[in-house]
């Protein structure tokens, strides 16, 4: 499969009024991807999604469902701010180029969100929605708040918290793999209506992106002595300190929605409560992560699956719903 160029992917936005952020994703840009009619995903941030749904609603009426239309962009947005994930998505919409692409770009699924409320899921781990979406590799093709940078801060806690879940020894794919999971613990989807082996596809797929992200962040880690590596053929192998002050250095690294999973104590200092951890074994803190990844993945999934019904409207929630429910039988009968 050819590189994939970003002028190629920014095609669709000339649909769609101005935003200050947007990448692309989706099983159909990898190149192990078999499956032809694969819609092709973009997140759009924008700062006020009030004024840019109403505006779109002008030039892209039939992107949205019936009653969304009549109800206006300020219940779409309540919609998803109130019930779903912060994100509202247009599946299923028709988009033809002038120019043939590296891959049939005919489908495409947007979803836009509050660039305010992007920032804080990519720091804070509030949702853990789009903050795992973007712990792998995307397509960025607009930036004009920096977010890659900004997200270099959500590639380091998925670190960490993938190293606390994993044994003493593993290999670079390993690594991947679980950092890849992070955002699919507790996604009740995973049970029925996705491809059970999605992680391993998408690892497989862009292992040479996972590196090109992960790698200068996990010399950091060999660097401060957490990890040691070696040649294990065309990857690396590691082994880590599973020792209690680099499990503790670890656990600090990681968002306060996961840390106050352990039931800390608190200081106060100039009137303010603090939160003063205190962790006391591997076990307690991966134990800890995975607590609270499944809970946040599970509610935000389960939110965001509940907006997209009321969002999308009948017709194409069950069509979506269906093409990854046989997507996923394929994969469990194969």
């Amino acid at each position: 499969m050819e590189e994939l160029k970003t002028a190629d992917l920014a095609g669709p936005l000339e649909l769609f009024p101005p935003v200050d952020f947007c990448c692309v994703y989706g099983s159909a840009l990898l190149p192990n991807n078999n499956d032809k009619n694969s819609m092709v995903d973009y997140i759009l941030g924008v700062p006020d999604p009030i004024k840019w749904h109403l505006e779109n609603l002008e030039r892209n009426r039939r992107h949205y469902s019936t009653w969304m239309v009549r109800l206006g962009p300020r219940a779409i947005t309540r919609v998803a701010d109130g019930i779903g994930a912060g994100v509202h998505f247009n599946p299923f919409v028709e988009w033809r180029d002038k120019v043939p692409l590296v891959l049939n770009l005919t489908k495409i699924k947007y979803g836009v969100v509050r660039m305010h409320d992007l920032a804080m899921d990519i720091l804070t781990w509030d949702r853990f929605y789009l903050s795992g979406r973007l712990q792998k590799p995307v397509h960025v093709v607009i930036d004009n708040w920096d977010v890659e940078k900004v997200n270099l801060i959500n590639l380091k806690m998925a670190i960490s918290a993938s190293l606390l879940l994993l044994p003493p020894e593993f290999t670079e794919e390993d690594l991947y793999a679980k950092i890849c999971s992070l955002s699919y613990m507790g996604d009740l989807r995973m049970l029925f209506a996705e491809d059970k082996n999605k992680v391993k596809k998408i690892v497989e797929g862009s292992f040479k992106l996972f590196q090109s992200m992960y790698k200068p962040l996990i010399q950091e880690h060999v660097f401060d002595g957490l990890l040691s590596t070696s040649p294990h053929g065309k990857q690396a192998a590691f082994k880590q300190d599973f020792c209690l002050s680099a499990t503790s250095s670890l656990f600090s690294c990681l968002p306060w929605t996961v840390q106050r999973r352990i039931s800390g104590n608190y200081e106060s200092e100039s009137g303010t409560m603090t939160p003063q951890i205190a962790v006391s074994s591997r076990e307690v803190a991966a134990k800890c992560v995975r607590k609270a990844l499944r809970r946040l993945v599970m509610v935000s999934s389960a939110r965001q699956a509940v907006s997209g019904v009321l969002a999308a409207g009948g017709v194409n929630a069950a069509r979506y719903l269906g093409k990854k429910i046989s997507k996923a039988w394929k994969s469990r009968t194969s």
